[in-house]
């Protein structure tokens, strides 16, 4: 393998959640690799970057510019931030003009296959590039088998131009100090047992069916009936929970439910989308659309103990076959292969 220059847009690390958290966990195991000379392209106005990553060009753009430069206007190649590279690989906003050889990465299709759930101006960024990344791509990574089979059909991407490369859970997310987690319910004044849901945008979290299947329980939804945690402080959250509900209608991948798993909570998700791909045999599953069935499991999870226990162990091997050396390991070798290094 010949040392190659990749530059990586890490624009994405400025906001929450889950594309944020791929990218900071992606390209620290990038680093990491010995042939690749990484660039990093950082466009933020508001929030200067404040990462550890070596090699940050950072420009002081805020989103709908950059957005309006390289999907739309498109005269200034990405090489004119961040110098000759051989492989761009684009985040889920922008994809700039580059002589280089082109590779992103699909987390989900929401916008394209859900508009509905998302605000009309994203929806239509998301319209815009994916006419860019249909025309100039040389590969997309897809983060699950089931975010491969949607491009597939809301997108006119050739099959083998799409490769399936799993996330993971960051390695902060392990069993916790029980002292800790009791200090941290303390202090967030969370109840003593309770069960964890994600919040999100739209309808497509569920949490209509949640709150109803909750009812006689104690609910702690994130993002709602607490704020969205600094990253360092979920696995607290979810130590201190007796179960993660994530009874979700559609996820490209589903990072809570390995979050929650390495951190030896059991977990209830749907039986649709890519929710069993990432929770295997460990998880019990769910029809999101009923709330009869979601009652059902969840009483059995809190009071059958062995189950709980099997759960936990079962959790615990799922989340350790998936790990961000690995996820980065593959997305070096997907460089590799587009560069033809």
């Amino acid at each position: 393998m010949g040392s190659m220059r990749i530059g990586f847009d890490i624009s994405q690390t400025a906001y929450h959640g889950g594309v944020s958290a791929y990218t900071a966990n992606l390209t620290s195991g990038l680093q990491k690799i010995q042939d690749l000379e990484m660039i990093y392209f950082y466009a933020s106005l508001r929030k200067p970057y404040n990462g550890k990553l070596p090699n940050v060009k950072s420009v002081p753009i805020p989103p709908t510019i950059s957005e309006f430069l390289f999907n739309r206007l498109r005269i200034f190649p990405i090489e004119n931030f961040i110098g000759n590279i051989d492989v761009f690989h684009s985040s889920d906003w922008i994809q700039p003009k580059t002589s280089a050889k082109k590779v992103t990465t699909y987390h989900d299709v929401v916008p394209l296959k859900f508009p509905r759930w998302s605000h009309p101006k994203i929806v239509a960024v998301h319209r815009r590039r994916l006419k860019l990344v249909e025309k100039e791509i040389d590969m997309v990574i897809a983060v699950s088998d089931s975010t491969k089979k949607d491009l597939l059909e809301v997108s006119k991407i050739p099959e083998n131009k799409i490769t399936v490369i799993y996330e993971a859970a960051g390695e902060q997310f392990k069993p916790q100090n029980g002292r800790m987690v009791e200090e941290f319910k303390k202090k967030m004044d969370l109840p003593d047992e309770f069960i964890l849901a994600i919040g999100g945008i739209g309808n497509r979290r569920n949490l209509n069916r949640v709150r109803e299947a909750c009812k006689d329980y104690n609910l702690v939804i994130a993002g709602e009936t607490i704020p969205y945690l600094p990253y360092d402080q979920l696995p607290l959250l979810y130590a201190a929970a007796r179960v993660l509900l994530y009874p979700s209608f559609y996820e490209g991948f589903g990072l809570p439910i390995l979050e929650a798993m390495a951190c030896g909570i059991p977990v209830i998700t749907s039986n649709v989308s890519s929710m069993p791909e990432v929770g295997g045999n460990a998880a019990q599953y769910v029809d999101p659309e009923k709330v009869g069935d979601i009652k059902k499991k969840l009483n059995m999870v809190l009071v059958d103990v062995q189950l709980r226990e099997q759960m936990v162990k079962d959790g615990l091997i799922q989340a350790s076959k998936f790990s961000w050396e690995k996820t980065a390991q593959q997305t070096a070798e997907v460089y590799q292969k587009v560069a033809g290094k």
